[in-house]
């Protein structure tokens, strides 16, 4: 048996090279783990939600994915000389990725998302105006925006390939919005909500209507109305 060590491996899905003397290239790798994060904050949603709209937009992310997987070992196009990343680098994948999301967001809250009036006040909430939809959607944009540039000032890609990536990942926002309007107008979700799989899983599709922090507000607000009166009746006694 041989007793030369063996040698490790560096799990290059969270591994960022950037430069320890550079603030804003620490930044940068920050801005890098968004498209992970983002994966846990979909798990996170359909598992807690059970929202079909969040389930679609990542069936969509997971196509996206796939597109750019087949993308760069078409086009084969190597990374800058000075590359800090493995495998190819056209299209680039975290800019495919942060750009896929970030127009299906906005996507989603300018045109999907349809909330009461803001002045219909509904217990202790306020749906989101219009305008403020619009300013989280520029935010998206904007993240989005960063995470693409970083990747050029890691030097993981070149311009042109962050400029690639972010095309195609819009055009994959535009295109699965498309599909998923069609597939909702056609009754084909409202179908495979009341199949019984679905009703198991508790799938529901309020989001379009409501944020998602008033789903079961209402109830919870009812439960401790309900308490504070059963406690002024106590101290009257």
């Amino acid at each position: 048996m041989s007793d030369d060590p063996v040698p490790l491996a560096s799990l290059s899905l969270t591994h960022v090279h950037y430069d320890p003397t550079d603030r804003l290239s620490y930044l940068c790798a920050w801005l890098a783990l968004i498209p992970q994060g983002l994966c846990v904050v979909y798990a996170t949603l359909i598992w807690a939600t059970r929202e079909a709209e969040v389930a679609l937009l990542f069936a969509g992310q997971l196509g996206c994915e796939a597109l750019n997987f087949a993308l760069k070992r078409l086009i084969k196009e190597e990374r800058p000389r000075r590359m800090n990343g493995k495998g190819y680098g056209m299209p680039s994948s975290h800019a495919q990725f942060v750009a896929y999301f970030a127009v299906s967001l906005a996507l989603f809250l300018l045109f999907r998302h349809r909330p009461p009036h803001p002045r219909v006040r509904r217990r202790n909430h306020t749906p989101m105006s219009l305008p403020e939809r619009a300013a989280w959607s520029v935010l998206g944009l904007g993240v989005a925006a960063a995470v693409a540039w970083s990747r050029v000032y890691l030097n993981y890609h070149t311009e042109k390939q962050v400029m690639v990536g972010a095309a195609a990942g819009a055009v994959s926002a535009v295109g699965w919005f498309a599909v998923t309007t069609v597939v909702r107008r056609t009754g084909w979700l409202a179908w495979a909500l009341d199949t019984p799989v679905a009703r198991f899983l508790r799938a529901r599709d309020l989001v379009v209507e409501e944020d998602l922090c008033q789903a079961g507000w209402e109830k919870w607000d009812d439960k401790m109305t309900e308490l504070k009166t059963k406690r002024e009746k106590m101290k009257r006694k």
